[in-house]
């Protein structure tokens, strides 16, 4: 039986994993839940598992069956529950110093939370070796690149292609999208998924953060890790042998099979949620169009640049979405404030946790400068 936290219970990811869990009583059971601020939710999701500790990261609780609130509250859940597994399904830079709690504190890290491979890979990496302890992808791209690396063995692999759905917008004139709105980026065609990661979607952010992130979770270089359309979302990556041969991850969209392979990982468990008849859907592949998804090129660029520039793209990218939701710029503008951001100069390598924080901080004043101008 493996006990799980759960940071991040309300959001997408985190109902799936308290259905994958109840799915499966038998292996896992929580030890501990968190949300940010929707105190209902975290409750009703304690009621289905008896004793878990519960967590109100935002603000002190309202009922008295929340024990832990605040920054502090949430470190004390990752680090003194028992548990053998923190999922961590926080969202955006936040989820930072949990991954590194679960890690400093003997668990293994099922990872939701790209921003964590994106801003300080190699240090979680480091923090994972010293304590013993796995990271496994929960991203539907990593997670089958890690299953497939993991049975082919490393050495047989000599580059990754990973797919995209294009968004939103794949099919609008490229002339419609500044008049696009929020509203309208929500609009995603196969996942359902947080706000923040949608928009990423639609503008192909989010594929140039899981490209930095392949990077870095499996030792490639930008020019070993391809990207390609797919609208139909049943391939969710591919991995190329050293012969040529691709071999492809194939299931139906649905997020509770890498969150499941995570959490059991290496053991595999009989589930159907995801069964696929090869017969349903045909399948296309295509490029990405550069003046349609400028900010997957950007990402290869900060990749190509060192850790301080990746660091510096998740940053301007949170604070660019931000201002889009707001409406303070258009939805075109958000690849602007990036490239804009990283045209200054930031560290190849980031030597602890307080240089990280301190690009992040860094590079989210010169976005937010970029937005004044813009609005």
């Amino acid at each position: 039986m493996r006990r799980v936290i759960i940071v991040g219970a309300t959001g997408s990811i985190g109902r799936q994993a308290i259905d994958v869990i109840a799915r499966h009583p038998d292996r896992f059971s929580i030890a501990g839940l968190s949300a940010h601020s929707d105190e209902g939710g975290l409750l009703a999701a304690a009621s289905r598992f008896g004793g878990a500790a519960l967590c109100l990261s935002s603000r002190a609780p309202e009922s008295e069956a929340v024990a832990f609130h605040g920054p502090d509250g949430l470190r004390a859940l990752v680090r003194d529950t028992d548990a053998d597994t923190v999922l961590n399904a926080a969202a955006g830079a936040a989820g930072l110093s949990v991954s590194f709690d679960a890690l400093a504190s003997g668990k293994d890290l099922a990872l939701a939370n790209k921003e964590t491979i994106v801003m300080a890979g190699r240090l979680a990496f480091e923090a994972a070796g010293e304590a013993g302890r796995r990271i496994l992808p929960v991203d539907s791209e990593h997670s089958a690149i890690f299953n497939m690396i993991e049975r082919f063995g490393r050495e047989a692999v000599r580059g990754v292609v990973i797919t995209a759905s294009g968004g939103a917008f794949r099919d609008e004139p490229l002339e419609s999208l500044p008049g696009k709105t929020p509203s309208d980026a929500l609009s995603h065609p196969t996942w359902d998924m947080g706000a923040k990661i949608t928009v990423d979607s639609a503008s192909m952010a989010n594929k140039g953060l899981e490209v930095i992130e392949a990077a870095r979770l499996f030792g490639l270089s930008g020019s070993e890790i391809d990207v390609v359309l797919h609208p139909e979302s049943r391939v969710h990556s591919f991995i190329r042998t050293r012969d040529g041969s691709l071999y492809a991850q194939m299931s139906r969209p649905d997020m509770r099979i890498p969150i499941l392979n995570a959490l059991a990982w290496p053991e595999s468990i009989d589930e159907s949620v995801a069964d696929m008849d090869p017969c349903d859907v045909p399948l296309r592949f295509s490029r990405p169009d550069p003046a349609r998804y400028p900010l997957l090129g950007t990402a290869y660029e900060a990749l190509a640049s060192g850790e301080g520039a990746t660091d510096a793209y998740n940053a301007a990218n949170e604070a660019a979405v931000a201002a889009f939701m707001e409406g303070a710029i258009r939805f075109t503008d958000i690849a602007v404030v990036v490239s804009r951001t990283l045209e200054r100069a930031y560290p190849r390598t980031l030597d602890g946790l307080e240089a990280v924080l301190e690009v992040d901080g860094d590079a989210r004043r010169v976005a937010a400068s970029i937005v004044k101008e813009i609005a």
